[in-house]
Parts: C-alpha cells; structure tokens; sequence
C-alpha cells in the first residue's frame, strides 16, 4: 500500500455528529419509504453510514459551497438508495426537511432514484447502474488537468460491480493516476433479487481491484472511525475502499434480508423499526 495519513490531530475522535447523522437519517428513510411504499429501504440503511461521514467528517461541502468551483464532489451512483442521501442532505440544511414528506409521489422534489435537478448538494442523477464511476472519473482528470483542488468521491453498490463501464473507468483511472478520486463500495452482498455471488460471483474483489491498480483498504462500513481513518488516507493512486456494510442495518428483521431491497415498511414495521433505530442514537 503507498498511504500516507492526512488526517488532522483530533478529527477520528470527534465523530459523534456523524453517527447521530446516521441514525437520524435512519428514522427519515424508514418513515420516507414507509409512507410513499417506496423500494430501496434496505439498500438507504447500509449506506447511510458512508454518506453521513462524508458529509460530516471528510467533504467542504455544505449549503453555502454547493457551487464553489473547488467543493468536493460526492457521486451516490447507487442511486436507487435515494432516501439515504435526501435524508442526509435534508438534515444537513441543504434543504427543508419537509421535502421528505412528499417523497417519491407525483410532483415532488425528491424522486425514487437520486435526481440534481433542482435538489441542492446532489451532483448526477443516478439509477441506472455503472454511471456514477465515469462521471466522477471525468471531473478527476479534469481537475488533475487544470491543477483544480477538490476530491472527488464515488458511492457504489457491489451489485454494480456487474457493470462493464465501472472496469473500463477503473482502467482509465489507473492509466492517469487519479489520486484525487476515491471510491467507497457499499459491500453488503445483496442485489436486488439474490446475493451476489449467487448473480454474478465478484470475489475475489478487493484483489480484482488491486490488479486493476488501485489502492485498496478494506473496512467495516458501518464503523464511523474505521470509515473515516480509509477515506482520509492519502495514496499516489486512486483509492477504493471496500466497506463490508450490512443490508437493512439498524433494523433486525430488514438486515441482511433479500426481501427488504423492494419491500416497504407497513405501519407496524416501522413502529418497530423506528422504535429500535431510537434505542441506538448516541
């Protein structure tokens, strides 16, 4: 590995408001599926985590940055887990949290799968698998190019891993050593209707990233610390960080469940659900 740690004296211990981020978030997403019967809720809750430590621990990005030319860039391409990034923006003050109410219905702001247009913080819309990575790819040779600041971030989902156009990128950005680009797979092992392995087998992954010449750190995904400690390590290549999440985290009867990728919470669930969400806010 060629890391060098760039985290500043104190950051990794003061994580509280990411981890009370993240379980806020959590209620939001619960409710936000619940009452449109939106898919996805399993998919929002294992990468909840990732986004709440970018937007709280890692990115410059807040309301007031949303077009600097030199914010960081923060891609969700799994974008089916819509509720998860609208839920984080909207507690973060990108915009009101009333927007969730409305949520993936006719006429609102906040569509099933992540959309810009009109939505502060979010930078492409996403949905349809495999796009994320080279459009993030691009906006990094660009500002390695113009000697621009900024670090570009892609959220994937293993799944999309099946895609040709996520090698065909992780190819390009080796060949121009774009070390301003970092991606952070959300490793829970689920897609859609089946497990992975049982669609199409990825393992050995984090050696197929390897030989494709990235940096590779492997991590728990839902560990704040660990997340952060990976995202703020610094590599002379691009970096891809591998976080082994769980599908449905924070909800027993939703984790590491098939069923609760298009399943939506009915009221009794997510009184439940909620119920034990409140149990773990720091």
């Amino acid at each position: 590995m060629e890391f060098m740690s760039k985290k500043s004296p104190g950051q990794v211990e003061n994580l509280i408001h990411s981890e009370v981020l993240a379980q806020r978030a959590r209620i939001e997403i619960l409710r936000m599926t619940s009452r449109s019967k939106a898919s996805h809720v399993g998919s929002s809750l294992s990468v909840v985590d990732i986004l709440s430590v970018l937007y709280s621990e890692v990115t410059n990005i807040s309301p007031s940055t949303v077009t600097a030319f030199d914010r960081d860039i923060v891609i969700l391409s799994k974008g089916h887990a819509a509720a998860a990034i609208y839920s984080v923006l909207a507690l973060k003050d990108f915009f009101s949290l009333e927007w969730l109410n409305n949520y993936c219905t006719d006429g609102a702001q906040l569509g099933g799968h992540v959309t810009s247009k009109n939505v502060p913080g979010v930078e492409l819309s996403t949905g349809s698998l495999g796009h994320g990575l080279p459009y993030g790819m691009g906006i990094a040779i660009s500002r390695k190019r113009s000697k621009s600041d900024g670090e570009v971030y892609v959220v994937m989902s293993d799944g999309e891993c099946d895609e040709g156009t996520t090698w065909e990128s992780a190819l390009i950005a080796n060949h121009y050593k774009l070390n301003n680009l970092t991606v952070i797979i959300d490793r829970n092992k689920i897609q859609s209707l089946d497990f992975t392995e049982s669609t199409i087998a990825l393992e050995p992954f984090t050696q197929k990233w390897e030989a494709f010449g990235w940096d590779v750190l492997e991590v728990d995904g839902h560990c704040h610390k660990s997340l952060l400690e990976s995202i703020q390590k610094q590599s002379v290549k691009p970096k891809c960080i591998v976080a082994n999440t769980t599908k449905g985290k924070g909800v027993d009867f939703m984790e590491n469940s098939v069923l609760w990728h298009y399943k939506a919470p009915n009221e009794n669930e997510l009184d439940n659900a909620i119920a034990q969400v409140k149990k773990k806010i720091p």
